[in-house]
C-alpha cells in the first residue's frame, strides 16, 4: 500500500509538473501573440474615444463599458469559435475574410476623410441631430462595436498565428487570455483619454497639482483632434495591411513585393534607423493601397442605382 501511495504521489507531482509546463507554454504565446497585435490595439484605443464625442460627460464611461463588453462579446462568442473552426478546418478561408474586414474599415476610413472635405454639410452629423439621446447613444456604441468586431478579428488572427502548431486548447487558452487583457488594456487606456478632462480639472482644484491639471485640460481638445486623425489614419493602415497581406497569401505579389522592396530599400539605405524606416514605409505603402480600395468602394456604393424613398 505504501508504495502504491508513492507512485500515485508520484504520478500527481509528473501532472503538476506538466500543467505548469503548459501555463508557461500559454503565458508565452499569449505575450508573443499580444506583442505581436500592438499596432491593431494602438489602432482600436484611437478609433473608439470618437464614438463618444458629442454625448454627455455623465454617460461617456457607461457607453465605454457598453462597448467593452460588446468588444469582449464579439471576441470570446464569436471570433475565437470560428478562429479555431477555420484553424481546424478550413485555414485556407481565413485571408479572404479579413480582406474583406480590411475593406469595410478602409471604406469607413474614406467616408470619414469625404466628411471632413464636406465641412459644414455632415450629413451623418444632420441624421444624429434629429435623434434622442437613448437613440444617438445606442447608434455610437452600435457603430464602434461594428467597426472593433473588424479590429478585434485582425488581433485574434495575428494571436492564432502564433499558436498554429500548439493543440487545440492551448490555442483557445492563448486566444481567450489575448481576447481578456487586450481588452481591458485599450477600454481602460480609452477610459482615460476621455475622461482626462475631468481628471485635469479634479487636479487643477489643489495647489500642488494645479499646473498639471491645466496642462490636461487645455490637452484635451488637441488630443481628441490627433485621436481623430490617428484613428482615420489607422483604419486605412489597418485595412490595407489586411489587404496586402491578403495578396501576399494569395501570391499576388505584385504590390506586396513592391512595398517591401522599397521598404528593405529605405531600410538599408539609413541602418541606424533601418528598423523605424521599414514600418514606416510598410505601413505608408499599406494606407495608401487602404486609401484606394476604400475609394473604390465608396465610388461603388455611389454609382450603383440604390432606390431612394
Amino acid at each position: 500500500m505504501p508504495s502504491g501511495l508513492i507512485a500515485l504521489l508520484d504520478d500527481v507531482a509528473g501532472i503538476a509538473k506538466l500543467a505548469a509546463s503548459s501555463l508557461d507554454d500559454v503565458a508565452g504565446a499569449a505575450g508573443r501573440a499580444g506583442s505581436k497585435a500592438a499596432g491593431v490595439v494602438i489602432d482600436d484605443a484611437a478609433v473608439t474615444p470618437n464614438y463618444v464625442m458629442g454625448l454627455s460627460p455623465q454617460r461617456e464611461l457607461p457607453i465605454i463599458w457598453k462597448i467593452a463588453k460588446g468588444s469582449l462579446r464579439n471576441k470570446l462568442l464569436f471570433l475565437l469559435p470560428a478562429a479555431l473552426l477555420l484553424s481546424a478546418f478550413a485555414p485556407w478561408l481565413l485571408p479572404p475574410l479579413l480582406m474583406l474586414g480590411g475593406a469595410f474599415l478602409c471604406f469607413e476610413a474614406v467616408e470619414k476623410i469625404l466628411e471632413a472635405i464636406k465641412g459644414g454639410h455632415d450629413e451623418a452629423a444632420e441624421a444624429a441631430a434629429t435623434l434622442s439621446s437613448a437613440e444617438l447613444e445606442k447608434q455610437k456604441v452600435s457603430g464602434a462595436i461594428r467597426t472593433d468586431f473588424i479590429l478585434s478579428g485582425e488581433i485574434m488572427a495575428i494571436a492564432l498565428g502564433t499558436v498554429t502548431d500548439k493543440p487545440i486548447w492551448e490555442q483557445a487558452v492563448v486566444l481567450v487570455v489575448v481576447a481578456l487583457l487586450i481588452t481591458a488594456g485599450v477600454y481602460g487606456l480609452v477610459g482615460f483619454i476621455v475622461k482626462m478632462d475631468d481628471i485635469g480639472l479634479h487636479l487643477a482644484e489643489k495647489p500642488a497639482t494645479r499646473t498639471l491639471g491645466r496642462i490636461m485640460v487645455q490637452a484635451m481638445p488637441i488630443l481628441m483632434s490627433v485621436l481623430s486623425v490617428v484613428g482615420t489614419a489607422a483604419m486605412l493602415w489597418v485595412g490595407g495591411g489586411l489587404i496586402v497581406h491578403g495578396l501576399h497569401e494569395f501570391h499576388w505579389d505584385l504590390i506586396p513585393g513592391a512595398i517591401h522592396h522599397v521598404a528593405e530599400g529605405a531600410a538599408h539605405a539609413v541602418p541606424a534607423i533601418g528598423g523605424l524606416l521599414d514600418w514606416l514605409v510598410n505601413a505608408t505603402g499599406a494606407a495608401i493601397v487602404g486609401l484606394v480600395v476604400g475609394g473604390v468602394v465608396v465610388a461603388m456604393l455611389h454609382l450603383l442605382p440604390i432606390k431612394k424613398h
